[in-house]
C-alpha cells in the first residue's frame, strides 16, 4: 500500500518586530499532533485536510505528524524550532518506509540561528528519505525561497491569491502533481527565477489579476505542471529576501528555466502598476472625516497587521479619528489582554478608565487614556477567513468598547481583522458605520470590499511600514528594485 506523511510547521518571520515567537504563540496559535484536531480543521492545517482526504480515496495510508503554526512575529525561539523539527524527522524515521512526503509550511520562517528555516527542515526530512522520494511542499506566497529548498523538493507550490482565498486549492494542486510523481506517470523538475524586486503584490486588481489568471492558464498545457510567483516578505531581513518565479515541468528542465526567466521577467515590468496605492494618515484621515456615502470608507492600518508579525496594540490611527472627532467610527481589533481582563472585571454596560495600546515600543505609538464604556464581551472567540478559505483562527477573550465617537474592538490573541466576524461577534455590524479601520494588510479585502464605498490602504507608521527605505536591512540584499532602478541592466 501506498504510504504518505504529512506534516506543518511555519510562521512568518518579521526580523524587525520585538514581540519573540516562543511556544507559547504556537500553542495559542495552531499546535497540535497526528491529526488531533478532528473535524475542526484549524486555519493552518487545511492542506493537511485535503491531503489525508485524497490520499484515503485512493486507499493510501497517512501518517500525519505535528501540525504547528505561530502567528507571526519576531524570530522564533531557536530550542522551540529545533524541538519541532526534531519531532517532525523523529516521526518520519519512525513512519519509514514512506513513498512520499507532504509538507506545508509558510516560507518566510526565521529562527534563532536559521534565517531559512524551510531550508533546514528539507535538508533534514532529504536525508531521512534519501534522494528519490518525492518531497512536495505548500507555501505561502509571501516565502523568501532559498537554495536548500529548490534542491531538497521535489514540488513546491504557492498560494496564487492574495488575499490567501485559495489554500485548499493550491493543496490539491499539490497533491495532483506528487500524484503523478508517486505513480510514475510524470517526473516533476523545478526551476526559479529571481526577479530582483520587492513589493506588495495585490492580486485582486489589475495588472495582477491578469498576470495570475495566465499562470494559472499555462497550467496543464505542453507539460507545463505548475507555475507560482512567490511575492517575497521584504519585512525579513535575510539574504534568500526577494520575490520569485517559480517553474515545474514533466522531466523537461531547460523549458522550466526559460519559462521561469521569462514569466520573471514579465513580472518585473509590471512592477510599478503593481503597488498599492497607499495614502498617508493625514489625509486618510481628512478624506474620512468627510465621508458621507451609505456605504463605510474602509481603511486598512497596513502598518499594525499581526498577520506580518506587528504587535496589533498601534494607537496611531485611533488617535486620529479621536482628534479629529470622526463619528461613527469602528476599528479592529487591539491586542490588549490587561484592558480585556478588566472589561471583563466590571462587565458589560459599565464604564471604566482604560489605557489602550502602545504597549510593545515605538512602533506602537504612545498608549490612549480615554474613559470607555463596555458594550459587549465574549468568551474564546473564533473568526472565520474572508473569502473561500476554510477554517477558523482563535483571537481569545474579546470586547466591544466605546470610546467617544469610536467603537473598538480589543482581544487577547494577536490576529489581524480576516473577516466581518471581527466585529459581528461582538454585537457590533460594521457595514452601518460611516468609518472602518481594519489591521490589516490585504486579508481582510475578500469580506470587507464588497460592504465598502472605498477602501483606502493606510501608510501609517507602525512594525510593517510599507516604505523599505525605512527598515535597517543589514542581510537583504539592496542591489534590488526599489532600492536599484533596474537591476536586470547591470
Amino acid at each position: 500500500m501506498t504510504k504518505i506523511f504529512t506534516a506543518c510547521l511555519g510562521t512568518e518571520t518579521n526580523t524587525f518586530a520585538s514581540i519573540p515567537t516562543g511556544h507559547q504563540l504556537f500553542e495559542d496559535t495552531c499546535l497540535f499532533r497526528k491529526g488531533s484536531y478532528g473535524k475542526n480543521v484549524p486555519m493552518f492545517g487545511a492542506p493537511l485536510a485535503v491531503w489525508r482526504q485524497r490520499a484515503e480515496a485512493k486507499g493510501w495510508e497517512v501518517v500525519e505528524s505535528l501540525c504547528a503554526f505561530a502567528m507571526p512575529a519576531g524570530k522564533t525561539v531557536k530550542k522551540v524550532y529545533e524541538g519541532f523539527r526534531d519531532e517532525i524527522v523523529a516521526d518520519l524515521k519512525a513512519a519509514m518506509p514512506v513513498d512520499a512526503v507532504f509538507l506545508s509550511c509558510h516560507g518566510a520562517m526565521v529562527a534563532e540561528g536559521y534565517d531559512d528555516c524551510e531550508s533546514d527542515l528539507l535538508a533534514h526530512v532529504r536525508k531521512v528519505v534519501g534522494p528519490d522520494i518525492p518531497v512536495g511542499v505548500e507555501f505561502d506566497l509571501h516565502c523568501n525561497i532559498g537554495d536548500g529548498t529548490m534542491r531538497d523538493a521535489t514540488v513546491l507550490v504557492l498560494f496564487k491569491e492574495y488575499p490567501h482565498v485559495d489554500v485548499s486549492d493550491r493543496a490539491d494542486d499539490l497533491f495532483n502533481v506528487m500524484e503523478g510523481a508517486i505513480e510514475g506517470r510524470t517526473k516533476p523538475v523545478m526551476a526559479s527565477y529571481d526577479c530582483r524586486m520587492i513589493g506588495v503584490f495585490h492580486t485582486t486588481r489589475e495588472p495582477m489579476r491578469g498576470f495570475v489568471d495566465k499562470l494559472s492558464a499555462m497550467e496543464g498545457k505542453d507539460g507545463v505542471l505548475s507555475l507560482s510567483i512567490a511575492h517575497g516578505f521584504p519585512w525579513s531581513d535575510i539574504k534568500e529576501m526577494s520575490s520569485k518565479i517559480i517553474a515545474i515541468t514533466d522531466n523537461d528542465r531547460p523549458k522550466a528555466q526559460k519559462i521561469a526567466r521569462e514569466l520573471a521577467m514579465e513580472f518585473f515590468e509590471l512592477r510599478h502598476q503593481t503597488q498599492p496605492p497607499y495614502v498617508e494618515l493625514n489625509t486618510a484621515i481628512a478624506r474620512a472625516s468627510s465621508h458621507n456615502l451609505p456605504k463605510p470608507m474602509v481603511l486598512a492600518d497596513v502598518s499594525d497587521n499581526a498577520g506580518g508579525g506587528a504587535a496589533s496594540d498601534s494607537t496611531f490611527i485611533l488617535r486620529e479619528l479621536l482628534d479629529k472627532k470622526v463619528q461613527d467610527a469602528a476599528i479592529a481589533m487591539f491586542w490588549d489582554p490587561g484592558v480585556v481582563k478588566l472589561a471583563f472585571e466590571v462587565g458589560e454596560g459599565a464604564e471604566f478608565d482604560i489605557r489602550l495600546g502602545g504597549k510593545l515600543g515605538p512602533q506602537s505609538g504612545p498608549p490612549i487614556d480615554a474613559r470607555a464604556k463596555v458594550l459587549k464581551l465574549e468568551k474564546d472567540v473564533f473568526i472565520k477567513f474572508g473569502g473561500s478559505r476554510k477554517g477558523t483562527n482563535p483571537i481569545g477573550d474579546a470586547v466591544a468598547l466605546q470610546l467617544d465617537n469610536v467603537t473598538v474592538i480589543v482581544n487577547t490573541k494577536r490576529s489581524q481583522c480576516h473577516s466581518l466576524d471581527c466585529f459581528t461577534k461582538l454585537g457590533v455590524d460594521p457595514s452601518t458605520k460611516k468609518v472602518v479601520v481594519v489591521k490589516s494588510m490585504q486579508h481582510f479585502h475578500a469580506a470587507y470590499a464588497p460592504i465598502a464605498s472605498e477602501v483606502v490602504y493606510v501608510a501609517a507608521p507602525g512594525a510593517l511600514v510599507p516604505d523599505w527605505a525605512l527598515l535597517p536591512y543589514t542581510k537583504a540584499d539592496k542591489t534590488q528594485w526599489p532600492f536599484v532602478a533596474n537591476p536586470h541592466a547591470a
